[in-house]
């Protein structure tokens, strides 16, 4: 009720479903979209005292985009940053960082699919010689899986269950390939016509199908980045294969569908929740080597 952020990230979200009704959860971007301006301001503050700002006062920022953020998008992403204490803003592409933090060779003319699975959106790139040659992006991810298995227990039970509840299933049993071994889960919800609480237990099959919807819109992403890739690039990718990276490619089995859909090997990334910011780092770093894909982004705009 007074403005201030109380918490943010993994403390905000075990917060949530409290019974404080001074404070509320936010999340400032949704499908990559900045949807709160002032909340995001605030967390980049956040975010910046915590990397240690005070020593280093207007800190030079880079900061990752989605490929198809428009330019009314890019620019209140700039405005944020500066707001919030940073100078020198540079925008890259999201899938151009994931590529870079997956330690593939982007200047060198050999095409590197990446598949970024995003709590919001899903980035699909050939990266080659520095740059995107071909790419989408949808606005589908991980929170969209999370509420399909909502709507599962909405519609199918008439029970309510909350974000932590999905997530929780998600995890224990979902899966985007069938499974070998049979999986069952136990969830408490409230009943939507009494408000009552109400047991439900549900397979990793039922699961499954709850989330084919959204999964099936990350897989065509991919399937048609690779269609629209020029053939000597799509060569390339036949032999190396898709490299997968966010926190979606945690889902299990989402590597044997793509590998099954596309017809590739697909190869998950050491650190799939931490490759696009290792990749920013490094670009960072770097930013004589990488001042060609800057532009490259700039020019795209």
């Amino acid at each position: 009720s007074s403005g201030k952020v109380e918490a943010m990230g993994d403390q905000a979200w075990k917060m949530i479903g409290g019974r404080s009704g001074s404070v509320v959860a936010v999340r400032p971007l949704r499908h990559g979209v900045m949807t709160e301006f002032d909340v995001t301001q605030r967390m980049l503050e956040v975010v910046m005292r915590r990397v240690g700002m005070v020593r280093f006062p207007k800190p030079r920022v880079l900061a990752c985009i989605s490929s198809d953020s428009s330019e009314v998008e890019r620019r209140a992403v700039e405005e944020a940053v500066r707001f919030a204490g940073g100078r020198g803003v540079v925008l890259v592409e999201e899938s151009l960082a994931a590529t870079i933090g997956a330690g593939l060779p982007i200047h060198e003319p050999i095409g590197n699919l990446i598949v970024d699975i995003g709590g919001g959106t899903t980035e699909t790139a050939v990266v080659s010689m520095g740059g995107v040659v071909s790419g989408r992006s949808v606005r589908v991810g991980g929170f969209d899986i999370d509420a399909a298995i909502q709507e599962l227990f909405r519609t199918g039970y008439g029970i309510a269950i909350g974000e932590k509840a999905a997530e929780r299933l998600k995890i224990a049993v979902g899966s985007a390939f069938p499974v070998s071994e049979p999986a069952t889960a136990i969830v408490v919800g409230r009943e939507i016509t009494t408000g009552a609480p109400k047991e439900i237990r549900v397979t990793a099959d039922q699961i499954r199908q709850a989330i084919a919807e959204p999964v099936g819109r990350i897989v065509d992403a991919a399937r048609q980045t690779l269609a629209e890739a020029p053939p000597e690039l799509t060569h390339d990718v036949l032999e190396t294969g898709i490299f997968l990276t966010g926190g979606g490619a945690l889902l299990r089995g989402i590597d044997l569908l793509l590998a099954q859909e596309c017809e590739v090997p697909v190869h998950v990334t050491d650190h799939p929740l931490e490759t696009v910011v290792r990749g920013a780092g490094a670009m960072l770093d770097h930013l004589e080597e990488y001042r060609t894909s800057f532009q490259l982004v700039r020019r795209r705009r």
